[in-house]
């Protein structure tokens, strides 16, 4: 029988685990004390677990359903599971051309009815220092706005796009999406407070990268709210920040937690290699028990 050292980093969100090697079969026991850590902390960590990518794969399917590495930009040729975040690749032409304090914080794929449950992350070609990663706890952000407030927000919902050269969310923006990139458009449009489906929390769902819009609100109202609550909810408060070593892992649930890759690293010479493999999701549900709607783009399935 495993006995984990669960060690939390900070008062709200993110710990680190030892006394188990993942790059090992792992028994049910030790599968269930690692997802009610992540349950409770959204975010844990282990260190110096050396995993080749079947191992990557085996331990994530302990915990759920792969998907393709990237429903965007593609996947591992031999393993489809796996998705390579090297320091250049084609996600980082997205960064945006005015910098906000929330700016490039996100949820993972938003934007598909279905989003990651989770995502797992290993880091094997890491920097001396620099490309620290910060996740932040939603739901201690949606209980820290006022009762009238999150009233409001529970009544609400919002458009998440991953299109964002070609305007506001519609059907058209998807027609004209598929015409400039060749690809089918996610776009769809979610609660702005969900439901976490394993422990019932109210979670602030607003990935600052793809959020478009607050449904029924007008254009100066929605981005006004929108922005507030994007600054509320990276608060330094509840937040964690990671420093990798070569061995790292970092596995968060995407349901209740958004994430911010570092950009330091384009100001050094450092190399960067990291993989990273997505666990399929559920359709969000509201505080009113609606689930989320498509408005272009398939359910995210996952590799059996």
């Amino acid at each position: 029988m495993t006995e984990l050292t669960i060690t939390p980093l900070t008062l709200h969100i993110g710990a680190q685990i030892d006394g188990v090697d993942v790059t090992q079969p792992l028994d049910e026991n030790t599968i269930n004390l690692i997802r009610a850590a992540l349950l409770k902390w959204k975010v844990i960590f282990f260190r110096n677990q050396n995993l080749d990518h079947p191992q990557h794969i085996r331990f994530a399917r302990y915990f759920g359903a792969p998907t393709p590495g990237h429903v965007i930009f593609g996947s591992d040729e031999t393993y489809p599971e796996i998705y390579s975040v090297a320091k250049h690749r084609t996600a980082n032409a997205r960064r945006a051309p005015v910098i906000h304090s929330w700016t490039n914080w996100h949820t993972d794929i938003t934007a598909a009815i279905n989003p990651p449950f989770a995502s797992i992350l290993r880091g094997v070609v890491v920097p001396p220092y620099g490309g620290d990663t910060h996740w932040t706890n939603a739901a201690k952000a949606y209980q820290s706005l006022s009762p009238a407030l999150r009233n409001f927000l529970d009544t609400l919902r919002c458009v998440h796009q991953y299109a964002p050269s070609v305007g506001p969310a519609t059907e058209n923006t998807a027609d004209q999406y598929e015409k400039q990139v060749g690809k089918t458009a996610f776009i769809s449009e979610h609660p702005l407070v969900t439901i976490h489906p394993e422990t019932g929390e109210r979670l602030l769902y607003i990935s600052p990268d793809f959020v478009d819009c607050i449904v029924g609100l007008s254009p100066t109202e929605s981005r006004a709210m929108l922005e507030m609550l994007w600054r509320h909810l990276v608060r330094n408060e509840f937040t964690v920040r990671f420093k990798w070593e070569q061995g790292s892992i970092a596995f968060w649930d995407n349901r209740a937690t958004a994430h911010l890759a570092p950009a330091d690293i384009f100001d050094s010479d450092f190399d960067r290699q990291f993989y990273r493999i997505t666990l399929q999701g559920e359709v969000p549900v509201g505080v009113d028990g609606k689930p989320s709607t498509a408005i272009s783009g398939q359910p995210i399935e996952p590799i059996t």
